[in-house]
């Protein structure tokens, strides 16, 4: 679950949107200090625009999901047009609201609380996909060391 008030850069999605029916392409969002503060589409600016002004909470992030490139739904190159499928075929993120169990106890929260420990509250939780072949990921841990997490689109293999 990202910080509702955490995120800063741009992020470019990889794969179109299927919003309401209509198809956003082209995403380009640029976050300060949480919040989409600037987002351009290709395609579908005007379906863009009404789901980030859904409520107060549609213009955070909700959910951060890692989702290797090389899975069997990023191979078959199909786009679903629906998200519950298309999210399984890259690494994503989700406008909204965030999932209470990414907290310990936080099913038990109510809305103030779960604003109060970062997480963000929308009507909507809208996934779009941010993942490629070419996509590397590094943690940063609370004492500054950076750990690689995905290169090359894939996990890194610390077996290996």
């Amino acid at each position: 679950m990202p910080d509702r008030c955490g995120v800063d850069g741009v992020v470019y999605a990889t794969r179109p949107l299927n919003f309401r029916g209509r198809l956003i392409e082209g995403m380009r969002i640029r976050f300060e200090q949480g919040r989409a503060v600037e987002a351009t589409a290709s395609e579908g600016q005007d379906a863009l625009e009404g789901l980030l002004a859904a409520d107060e909470g549609a213009v955070r992030l909700g959910e951060v999901a890692l989702v290797q490139h090389d899975s069997p739904i990023s191979a078959g190159g199909i786009l679903f047009y629906n998200t519950l499928f298309d999210e399984n075929a890259a690494c994503h993120l989700a406008f909204g609201k965030a999932y209470p169990t990414c907290i310990e106890g936080g099913d038990a929260m109510d809305a103030e609380e779960l604003i109060a420990r970062g997480a963000n509250d929308s009507i909507v939780h809208e996934d779009f996909m941010i993942g490629s072949a070419d996509m590397d990921v590094t943690g940063i841990l609370r004492d500054g060391t950076s750990v690689p997490v995905f290169r090359g689109g894939n996990f890194v293999d610390f077996g290996a």
